[in-house]
């Protein structure tokens, strides 16, 4: 039966191409053998292994059941070739079908047979009623034949065309679904503007909306010779961290997909193992099927998204094509955050160009930080400084000045220079240098708003006298030495770039030793949805729990647990401490300098004691290099101290011309050990590195009537009144 392959898969598609019985076109056989009184009665279609007897009755076994003719028919081939009937009394007589199989083999004789169309007017099979015996067909049985032929033509010309409306919606479904993936991709994306952010949306689509288990991001080396998995969270189970990176020569799928720049889509597990069989012992057995997508920008791949499923996934070419969208986009956005993260470092940069380098003040422990807002690749008007005008007075300075754009920030600059020279080149109030900003700024015609704070702090009996006026500018806070936290609140005046004439205020408080000074810029902790009030009693909570943290670190520390990850505006912090001073003044010729502090029996008071320790250190000149090591033996004594000994704990320092000493009394009379900790260990090494670091140090046995007990190179007992131990240690100050 002579049929194009078209005019087949059209047959499977409406399901005629297997030989199996149709109950429909069983029904029109059953009609014919009762209208026309014939033995038997089939439907033929054309099949790809033979000719298909979609509807079938009277038939011999097993054609009956298994409803497949393999041998060539010619009665069939000539009317699907022809389009028109075949009718004959006696098929034995006519020369065209006496040799046919049906006629030598299946005993067939009459035969009135009606071509069956498609939906393109192509014949494809046949309505037949045969039989064993000659007979003459009336003009009523043919009638009632080509009337069954046209109602099998019509029920297949029905089934095609819900077949085509059925695909017609499938690949409309299948349309609209691309188009929501592309445009949740476009979305997901539209706000990743880092690496960090890239990667979560490419995690999120590729198994939520992919369907993938497992997703990972591999970027290219910066060199152009490897690439790096960013991460191997979100990857395939097993995997080993050896492979983490990989060289583009390497026989990996990673490197093939990267180093040819096309994706690889395997199956199945095996079929990726056909081609890269060492990847057998490295891959998880629950895994099979995988994607290697090159991310391509500029010519150039420079990622490859990896997805990964747990079961079989034969050829889809929707989801190849979802898979591909993603690569796509995923090479915009990758190009979009580095060239945001290039343009944002510039500006950093920039900014902090026109940052000053804090000044050193004796007694005075000052850090700031400088942080962009991580939405924006354009630097802002935030801006901090500090003018030590003479060894007693040094002035401090922030201020935030509207916008975030160049404009802003050159504008900044030119402010900030103007009120660091009125700092430096006028002996005024904190009130009069801005009143005298204010002027400049509209005189000079910089038209510039924003908001300041300015501070004198001067040195006063042991303390400083802190005097600050502010220009509609959130705040100072001030960190007590004993840990409650001052929020220096009074009626702001005009901000700058308003009213250059506005009257302004000063006001005054006191710093002791201990205390630290915060100013800040309102992106430090401000947030939507919150009022001025929430936002600073969350500032100054904050502020208050880091009490034991270094001076240096404090600015950072602040802006990383109040406006770190989604932060919108730039912030700038300064933060000032008054250091603590030696009682005895600093050391002399023949008096040392001395200093005593209890320590409280919790570790949380290592941190202050610390500190306390490098204040006096400082107040007596010590230089910082050596305050380093000092610090780190410092922690070790005071942490081991804590630990293993018994309260109460003080601390002591003694400072002459020659050498230092630092000491921690407890009132255990346990003697620490010199130990050889294992690498697993997590302590046990404080006094090895008193032994390496330190001049000398020791243990001194006090009220129990026993020698002291030297430890290291040198040391000497000391009776004291009450029972315990003293560890110390020195460092010697001169090169001697």
């Amino acid at each position: 039966m002579p049929t194009d392959l078209q005019a087949l898969r059209d047959l499977e598609h409406v399901d005629l191409g297997s030989p199996t019985a149709d109950e429909a076109f069983d029904r029109f056989a059953r009609l014919v053998r009762r209208h026309l009184h014939v033995p038997a009665a089939v439907v033929f279609s054309a099949g790809r292994g033979g000719q298909i007897l979609a509807g079938a009755s009277g038939l011999p076994e097993p054609m009956q059941t298994d409803r497949l003719l393999q041998h060539p028919g010619t009665a069939t081939s000539m009317i699907t070739t022809g389009g028109e009937p075949v009718v004959t009394a006696d098929a034995r007589r006519e020369p065209a079908l006496r040799d046919s199989y049906l006629v030598r083999e299946m005993n067939l004789v009459a035969l009135a047979g009606y071509p069956v169309f498609d939906l393109r007017g192509r014949a494809v099979g046949a309505l037949c009623a045969v039989s064993d015996a000659p007979r003459e067909w009336s003009a009523e049985d043919l009638d009632s034949q080509a009337d069954l032929a046209a109602s099998c033509t019509a029920e297949l010309r029905l089934r095609a065309e819900r077949e085509r409306a059925r695909r017609i919606q499938e690949t409309a479904v299948r349309a609209n679904r691309r188009s929501r993936f592309l445009l949740s991709l476009s979305e997901a994306f539209a706000n990743a503007n880092t690496l960090d952010q890239v990667e979560e949306v490419i995690v999120e689509v590729g198994t939520a909306g992919i369907g993938a288990r497992f997703c990972a991001l591999a970027v290219a080396d910066a060199d152009g010779r490897g690439i790096t998995y960013r991460s191997l969270v979100h990857a395939e189970p097993q995997f080993p961290q050896k492979l983490r990176q990989a060289r583009l020569d390497d026989d990996r799928p990673l490197s093939v997909a990267a180093r040819t720049g096309r994706p690889l889509f395997f199956r199945t597990a095996e079929e990726m193992y056909a081609s890269f069989p060492h990847m057998r012992e490295h891959c998880s057995p629950d895994i099979e099927a995988r994607a290697f997508l090159p991310v391509v920008t500029a010519g150039a791949v420079v990622a490859v998204v990896v997805l990964a499923w747990e079961r079989d996934r034969g050829p889809d070419k929707d989801s190849y094509a979802l898979q591909t969208g993603l690569a796509h986009y995923t090479g915009h956005a990758l190009e979009r955050a580095r060239l945001l993260e290039e343009r944002r470092e510039s500006a950093k940069t920039l900014q902090r160009a026109m940052l000053s380098r804090l000044p050193e003040v004796p007694h005075l422990d000052m850090a700031a930080t400088y942080s962009p807002a991580t939405h924006a690749d354009q630097i802002g008007g935030d801006w901090y400084d500090a003018v030590a005008v003479d060894d007693d007075t040094t002035m401090l300075m922030i201020g935030d000045v509207t916008g975030h754009d160049m404009r802003a920030a050159a504008k900044m600059g030119q402010l900030r220079s103007l009120l660091r020279a009125f700092a430096w080149s006028h002996d005024e109030s904190p009130s009069a240098l801005l009143s005298l900003l204010d002027k400049a700024n509209s005189g000079l015609g910089l038209l510039a708003s924003g908001t300041a704070v300015v501070a004198r702090l001067e040195k006063v009996r042991g303390a400083y006298q802190l005097t600050w006026s502010t220009a509609g500018h959130p705040p100072p806070l001030v960190l007590r030495h004993d840990g409650t936290v001052e929020r220096l609140s009074v009626l702001p005046d005009m901000m700058l770039g308003v009213r250059p004439t506005t009257k302004r205020s000063d006001h005054t408080t006191t710093l002791h030793p201990g205390d630290t000074l915060l100013l800040y810029t309102d992106g430090l902790a401000e947030q939507r949805c919150s009022t001025p009030d929430q936002w600073l009693d969350r500032l100054q909570k904050t502020f208050g729990m880091l009490g034991d943290t270094a001076t240096a670190a404090l600015p950072v520390t602040l802006v990383r647990r109040l406006a770190s990850g989604d932060q919108r505006d730039d912030v700038a912090v300064l933060a000032v401490r008054v250091r603590a001073t030696a009682p005895s003044g600093p050391p002399s010729l023949g008096r040392p300098a001395t200093a005593e502090r209890k320590l409280a029996p919790s570790l949380l008071d290592v941190g202050p004691a610390r500190i306390w320790v490098d204040d006096v250190l400082e107040s007596c000149g010590v230089p910082m290099p050596l305050r380093r090591t000092v610090m780190l033996l410092t922690s070790e004594v005071l942490t081991n101290a804590v630990d293993h000994g018994q309260a109460p704990f003080t601390a002591s320092v003694e400072v002459d011309l020659e050498r230092l000493r630092v000491g921690v009394r407890d009132s255990s009379t346990v003697q620490p050990e010199l130990r050889d900790p294992a690498v697993t260990e997590f302590g046990g090494r404080g006094v090895q590195f008193l032994e390496r670091l330190a001049s000398r140090w020791g243990v001194d046995s006090h009220g129990n009537g026993s020698e002291g007990a030297a430890g290291g190179r040198h040391g000497a007992a000391r009776a004291r009144r009450r029972a315990g131990k003293t560890v110390w240690f020195e460092l010697d100050l001169t090169g001697g």
